[in-house]
């Protein structure tokens, strides 16, 4: 009879909080709350990663439009060039809100694909190639608006838990590869140009859905029990979106691998896509959740909240306070006309002209403390850390452009190919999630040094470009998964290093300084050395007759021999400059590089509560505008003493006032 009870009681409060959750008040708090717009976030930065999938649709662009190996190399100069140039979206989201940098991403994203399907399907003359170049920029250059108006207004909402949000926002940024190869072969099949014209039209509708969803949302953190929430609690429901996108990345690693060894029909891909548009709106569960939470804390906030008393504040109060008032005005009109009246004096810091500014840039502070941006990017480490990148990137990201290439090459079925590139933007999600937290845990727990963990990445790297190098039978399938590895695992170390080494005061500018290695680093080792052997071998092959028309391929293994011979040469002399850093920054990692900011936090615990600008403190009671409030909750007994108390010296006072007046008549 008791369970009976219980379990009618439990079906009762269930059914209650169905009924609270499907009211259109609740989905009007989902849809704007900071929950739904980290949802949003997710699934903008889902779409948004385009660059990834170039190899599926590069062998459609050289096919259709007549341009060689070194041309098409260029081409996947100009897509990392825009990919990681963002600057101009950093300076417009500056002064706009974030919907313009994502409309304007949108619009980008549009216009530049939308120009090459067309180029591809014959609908417009074939563009000269600087023309293609400025259309494969502008496509890629959106990604960088999408980035910044998502992952940056994100980060902004949830400041105490920004280390979660960036992993979890960059995997799903590296899901994206995969998520668009399962889509399009379950919408057009297999039809290259098709890949191109969802590319154009589906990131793009998803940021306009989205538009108006992403803003920065202030936040105030609640109370439980009488203590305010902690950043712990703020990031467990980013833990639950993390194990939603460990589930999304095993479940397109199952797909492809049965995709691979299976002919699945349309309907059987249909069925695929559908079950992977379910995971991907799982998020939506756990924003529900936390949103009800909100919704139960707040009503029961306003349960707890005690009665107040209201006294009003006597005449003479009022008077001696607007004459204080008055006083402190005064003083502080006096201190400012002095203030303009003394001639300022320049900042030396702003101070650039001699020998002063040359001084203080060779003049760098302490490893961990603020650099300027000067004093940053002509130090020593800055420049063994943006070589090693340009090294290391730019090696990777040439297998991850000339993979199609690369399969076709060495004698690898369409199906395969496609495997491939799917495989790499599943293992750079995990080896961006990998590195960050792990670095992290071995950093907190051993002192092992960040530097040497990108040492050891690039070093694991070099095994997936010999792969390629020697073309070992079936090696293709390990060598995507080290290379999109490492390619991941890079980013999370380049970007948590310059944070370390020269502190957050303008990592924003270095951060973007530390992007721009990749397309130097692809410049050099894709076009000039990839591009141009496999040209030649092309050219070799077919007795050199080869003109500026046709589809210049090269079959075998030495199309990209001696390319992946250079580029490994090149990655290991990357780790070996990134060996530099770590013995320069040894003593660095081995104390505690986050001492201060756990002090400052903890100088910011001790400071007593800020106070409204009209409130102030008397007697233990606060006073606002209204009058005396006294909350009467615990020792309210003893609240309510003072508060008689004042208002009984507070009487005497006037009456005083009022004799002294009255005498004075």
């Amino acid at each position: 009879m008791v369970s009976s009870s219980s379990a009618s009681g439990g079906d009762g409060c269930t059914a209650a909080a169905v009924r609270e959750v499907a009211t259109a008040r609740f989905a009007r708090q989902v849809v704007l709350g900071r929950w739904f717009m980290v949802f949003a976030c997710l699934l903008i930065l889902s779409a948004s990663g385009a660059t990834y999938i170039f190899g599926l649709y590069s062998k459609v662009l050289k096919s259709a439009l007549g341009y060689d190996q070194q041309t098409l190399n260029t081409f996947a100069f100009f897509k990392d060039l825009g990919a990681n140039v963002g600057v101009l979206s950093g300076l417009i989201n500056e002064v706009t809100p974030p919907w313009v940098v994502l409309a304007i991403g949108a619009a980008m994203n549009l216009v530049g694909y939308l120009m090459i399907y067309l180029a591809i399907d014959g609908r417009t003359a074939r563009p000269p190639v600087w023309l293609m170049c400025v259309y494969i920029c502008v496509g890629a250059n959106s990604q960088s608006f999408t980035n910044t108006g998502a992952l940056v207004t994100c980060v902004k909402n949830f400041p105490g838990s920004r280390g979660a949000v960036l992993g979890l926002l960059k995997g799903f940024v590296g899901l994206s590869g995969a998520i668009f190869t399962q889509l399009y072969i379950a919408i057009y099949g297999d039809d290259a140009k098709s890949l191109v014209l969802l590319v154009a039209w589906l990131p793009a509708a998803v940021c306009i859905v989205f538009v108006h969803t992403v803003r920065i949302m202030p936040h105030r953190p609640v109370r439980r029990g009488g203590e305010e929430e902690t950043a712990a609690t703020t990031s467990d429901p980013f833990y639950c979106f993390l194990y939603i996108s460990m589930a999304l990345a095993t479940y397109l690693l199952v797909m492809i691998v049965v995709q691979n060894q299976l002919d699945l029909s349309h309907p059987a891909l249909v069925v695929s896509a559908t079950a992977l548009m379910l995971i991907l709106l799982l998020p939506l569960a756990v924003v529900v959740k936390q949103e009800y939470r909100i919704k139960r804390e707040l009503e029961e906030s306003l349960l707890l909240v005690p009665p107040t008393v209201t006294v009003d504040k006597p005449a003479a109060l009022q008077l001696q306070m607007a004459t204080t008032k008055t006083e402190t005005e005064t003083e502080d009109a006096t201190t400012s006309a002095a203030t303009l009246a003394s001639p300022a004096r320049p900042s030396p810091s702003r101070s650039c002209f001699g020998s002063s500014c040359l001084k203080e840039m060779f003049s760098p502070p302490a490893q961990g403390e603020d650099y300027t941006i000067l004093q940053a990017l002509v130090s020593v480490d800055m420049l063994v850390l943006f070589l090693a990148t340009i090294c290391g990137v730019g090696g990777t990201l040439t297998a991850i452009d000339n993979m199609g290439q690369i399969g076709q090459s060495l004698g690898y079925p369409p199906k395969s190919i496609k495997t491939f590139i799917s495989l790499i933007s599943i293992w750079n999600y995990a080896g961006r999630v990998t590195a960050g937290f792990a670095s992290e845990a071995v950093l907190a727990r051993y002192k092992f040094p960040r530097p040497l963990m990108l040492t050891l990445v690039l070093l694991l790297a070099c095994v997936g470009h010999l792969l390629i190098a020697f073309g070992v039978p079936q090696s293709l399938y390990a060598a995507s998964v080290v290379i999109g590895f490492c390619f991941g695992a890079q980013w999370p170390l380049l970007f948590a290093i310059i944070s370390e080494l020269f502190g957050l005061k303008y990592y924003s500018t270095l951060y973007n300084f530390g992007s721009v290695a990749s397309p130097i680093g692809a410049y050099a080792l894709n076009v000039r050395v990839a591009g141009y052997l496999y040209d030649v071998e092309a050219a070799r092959q077919h007795g050199g007759t080869l003109d500026g028309a046709g589809d210049k391929t090269c079959i075998g293994v030495q199309c990209f021999k001696l390319a992946f011979l250079i580029i490994t040469a090149a990655t290991v002399a990357g780790a070996l400059v990134s060996l530099l850093l770590v013995w320069r920054t040894r003593n660095f990692y081995r104390s505690d590089i986050y001492a201060k900011f756990r002090d400052a936090a903890a100088d910011a615990d001790g400071e007593p509560a800020h106070r409204p600008a009209e409130s102030s403190a008397v007697n233990g009671s606060k006073v606002s505008s209204s009058g005396w409030e006294v909350p009467l909750g615990v020792g309210s007994t003893a609240k309510l003493t003072v508060l008689l108390i004042s208002t009984c010296k507070l009487a005497t006072n006037y009456r005083l006032t009022l004799l002294n007046y009255s005498s004075s008549l």
